[in-house]
């Protein structure tokens, strides 16, 4: 893979969040948060000097033919937009026109090494939030239109330029029919043109409208905003199995009633006081968001390496280290680890490896020293043959 620019400067600095960062444009973390996040789009010239990807427009096609990675390609033909979904066959590549369409390949994160060190660039963002890395490419005309994203993203422009036409509209009326939610009346008050390692950021809802320059290829590191709605109903599964209603429905007192259709008061009223065992807490919603929004995607799938011994794991472990594989999300709270939608505890020394291990994805063999005990080096060796971590390579 091609990789253009060193990022060892940008992971070794410890993140002071009032000193003026390249990536942010001179902005320090502090002003960014305040100023910039969630409320108005960012262009940083310069932002990644240096970058032009992590990868070629060949590779990327190479993985929207893979079964387990989600890729779309959009066109656009005689005013109509037109939306495929992958995986796709070679062959499909080498009957585009020369123009006017778009690859794009979701969660390359989860496929590319490199990208991790591109994310932890982004560190200053809780993991939380991360969603992925989607990876475009486009010849000269290509975009996907007018729209507006439900969350937040930086676009980091790799290969070839982009012109970015952004809109801070609040007519966000769609195109009918349209396959892709287009924006019917988009008004562009802001025109940049996007060089290799410029970016831009935009918060959830600010319309946009990038057309490639020629090849282009552009990085986008999207952050989540799940909706109410959705933590609503998502919360409200996990209450099933965390929830002991006691009791059944009873009625010794009922009385005869002239509409034997009718929902009578007394009954909603007994409903309703059986309902007021559904109780939580704090504590309920944090275990909660560390269970689902560390769970994977329906289509990911772990792949478990060739069986090791619980001894020779041991022994590999304090020779190499460990790491998080590319697919696998692992957040915390309190002492409460969640590592892809699985609970586990530890306290005092290993949870402070494992925190460590959540923050920067790895753990070198001199983080472990005296540390291991059984009960951990279990847990570890679990969590590698589900494929879950593996040895630092």
């Amino acid at each position: 893979m091609r990789y253009h620019v060193k990022l060892k400067n940008y992971l070794d600095q410890t993140m002071q969040i009032n000193t003026p960062l390249q990536l942010l444009g001179g902005i320090s973390i502090a002003d960014f948060l305040a100023e910039y996040w969630q409320k108005k789009p960012l262009l940083i010239k310069a932002a990644v000097p240096g970058f032009h990807g992590l990868l070629s427009p060949n590779e990327l096609a190479g993985l929207a033919c893979e079964d387990d990675v989600q890729s779309r390609l959009i066109s656009h033909k005689k005013n109509k937009w037109i939306l495929e979904n992958g995986p796709f066959e070679e062959e499909r590549f080498a009957s585009l026109p020369d123009r006017d369409w778009t690859l794009l390949v979701q969660s390359v994160n989860h496929h590319l090494y490199d990208a991790t060190k591109l994310l932890a660039m982004f560190n200053f963002i809780p993991h939380a939030r991360l969603d992925d890395l989607m990876v475009s490419y486009a010849p000269d005309g290509g975009g996907v239109g007018p729209h507006f994203d439900s969350y937040d993203v930086f676009l980091l422009q790799g290969l070839g330029q982009r012109i970015w036409r952004i809109s801070q509209q609040q007519d966000l009326t769609l195109v009918n029919g349209a396959p892709l939610k287009i924006l019917k009346n988009f008004v562009t008050e802001q025109e940049w043109v996007l060089d290799p390692g410029d970016m831009l950021y935009l918060p959830p809802h600010a319309a946009h409208w990038g057309i490639a320059v020629g090849d282009c290829m552009t990085y986008s590191i999207g952050f989540r905003t799940p909706s109410a709605k959705e933590l609503g109903r998502e919360f409200l599964d996990f209450l099933q199995d965390h929830t002991d209603c006691k009791g059944m429905y009873a009625d010794p007192d009922l009385t005869y009633q002239q509409h034997p259709a009718q929902i009578s008061k007394e009954m909603v009223d007994k409903v309703s006081t059986m309902l007021e065992q559904i109780k939580w807490n704090k504590k309920d919603v944090a275990e909660f968001l560390g269970q689902y929004l560390s769970e994977p995607k329906p289509h990911i799938m772990f792949d478990a390496p060739a069986k090791i011994s619980r001894a020779n794991f041991q022994k590999k472990l304090l020779s190499s280290g460990l790491a998080l594989t590319l697919k696998s999300q692992m957040l915390f709270s309190d002492d409460c680890f969640y590592l892809n939608g699985e609970k586990i505890t530890f306290i005092d020394d290993q949870a402070t490896l494992l925190m460590n291990l959540a923050d920067h994805r790895k753990l070198l063999p001199s983080s472990f020293s005296s540390k291991l005990t059984d009960e951990f080096v279990t847990q570890l060796h679990l969590w590698y043959q589900t494929g879950y971590v593996e040895f630092i390579q």
